[in-house]
């Protein structure tokens, strides 16, 4: 029996036609256009670097994708909100090293492509890198059925960034004394959907706005920091397992000290579905914090007025102490 590309379920015409539509896109900065030599449509990208005023330029790196939250968006057809997430999971885990976000590259794979949502979530790709400040310079589309089925798909993210090494962020720079800003989440993120998506599986259609808030994009926040010379010494994203990424920025001789901070209510209402304990949600959910600054305490004013400025929240979460056992890192929540 006689069967071609498209018969066998790959539209090569409709994937040429979502690049040609992006390629020739006026929406967006289009940031760092004059170091981008080629970008979308060739075989690779290029991107003329340079870092003369850096000491010791070091190139960051970062790749995520969404999760089980592709889920919620294929069933209810809204995708721009998540070409959101896509690029906040990334960059907002790229500039915890003090660095700044120059590259973004995409993959989206789907059973059969659909141009209006292609373009959709790319379209929300597109506008999260321009207020991250980076630009969006390839990617790829990948049509697999029998791998996804027809309205399903996946998505994966690629950043590039950099910092200068003499500057960069870390353990090295925490110090005993030193203060824990929570800056505010803007929902539940791109995590612990595979719990989300049952503890609202009866009732979903009244909280959907909700679970499909994008992630918050923190680039424009920590520039704007670095920019007013605050004093930071660690920066956390606080994404699949809570507060447990804290410690990650924290040297081994000190432990955080918490404070608690109020919950929005859709935790409260998650919490109170699930019996999970304080403890177990922190370590599972954001619980509305959604990045975290270590700075000295003379700087935490600055934080908090730069914060509001940019319209977050934020929160005095403790202080760094002297680790007192080996396995303590996270004391008082």
């Amino acid at each position: 029996m006689a069967v071609n590309y498209k018969e066998a379920g790959v539209d090569v015409a409709a994937g040429e036609s979502l690049v040609q539509w992006l390629v020739s896109s006026k929406d967006g900065k289009k940031h760092y256009q004059n170091n981008i030599v080629s970008g979308i449509g060739g075989f690779a990208s290029l991107f003329r670097a340079d870092f003369r005023s850096m000491e010791k330029p070091c190139l960051v790196t970062c790749t995520d994708g969404v999760g089980t939250k592709v889920k919620l968006g294929s069933q209810f057809q809204r995708y721009e909100p998540l070409g959101q997430d896509l690029v906040a999971m990334c960059v907002n885990d790229l500039i915890c090293c003090g660095g700044m976000p120059l590259l973004f590259l995409d993959y989206y794979a789907t059973g059969k492509l659909e141009l209006s949502a292609a373009k959709e979530f790319l379209l929300g790709v597109q506008k999260a890198c321009d207020a991250s400040l980076c630009a969006l310079v390839g990617g790829e589309t990948a049509e697999m059925p029998g791998v996804y089925s027809h309205k399903d798909f996946d998505c994966a993210g690629f950043a590039v960034g950099v910092v200068d090494e003499v500057k960069a962020l870390g353990p090295h720079r925490v110090q005993e004394g030193d203060c824990v800003v929570g800056i505010s989440s803007n929902g539940f993120h791109s995590n612990g959907y595979s719990l989300l998506r049952k503890v609202f599986a009866e009732d979903t259609e009244k909280w959907i706005d909700y679970l499909l808030r994008p992630t918050h994009l923190y680039v424009a926040l920590m520039k704007a920091l670095l920019d007013d010379q605050v004093e930071i010494h660690g920066a956390a994203h606080i994404t699949g397992e809570g507060i447990e990424n804290v410690p990650r920025v924290i040297p081994q001789h000190l432990a955080w000290e918490g404070k608690s901070w109020p919950w929005p209510e859709p935790f409260l209402e998650v919490q109170k579905r699930t019996g999970m304990s304080n403890s177990e949600m922190l370590r599972t959910l954001n619980c509305g914090v959604g990045f975290v600054f270590i700075v000295p305490s003379s700087q935490v004013d600055k934080v908090k007025s730069i914060s509001q400025k940019q319209e977050f929240t934020s929160y005095d979460l403790g202080r760094m102490v002297a680790r007192r056992k080996a396995d303590e890192e996270i004391i008082g929540l």
